[in-house]
């Protein structure tokens, strides 16, 4: 879980950026959600694994399908005994 120093973030940027963006490949704390779309600082577009995932999904940029397969626990019951 991300917890930046969004503050500092939004200082720098303060006469420099109208906003910023913030990507990780983990996710946020709930403070940083907060902080980042607080009134009256520079706003901060936070992108977390989840988030990074969908865009590169929908740009079918960076991705590649993997296929998964699940035991069905009924077919080996008379194992399992």
């Amino acid at each position: 879980m991300l917890g930046c120093n969004l503050p500092s973030f939004q200082g720098a940027m303060v006469g420099r950026a109208g906003k910023g963006i913030i990507i990780t490949t983990g996710t946020f704390i709930a403070e940083a959600r907060r902080e980042a779309n607080r009134g009256g600082a520079p706003p901060i577009k936070l992108i977390d694994s989840e988030k990074l995932i969908d865009i590169l999904s929908n740009l079918e940029q960076g991705l590649a399908p993997v296929t998964t397969n699940e035991v069905e626990e009924n077919s080996f019951g008379e194992f399992m005994k």
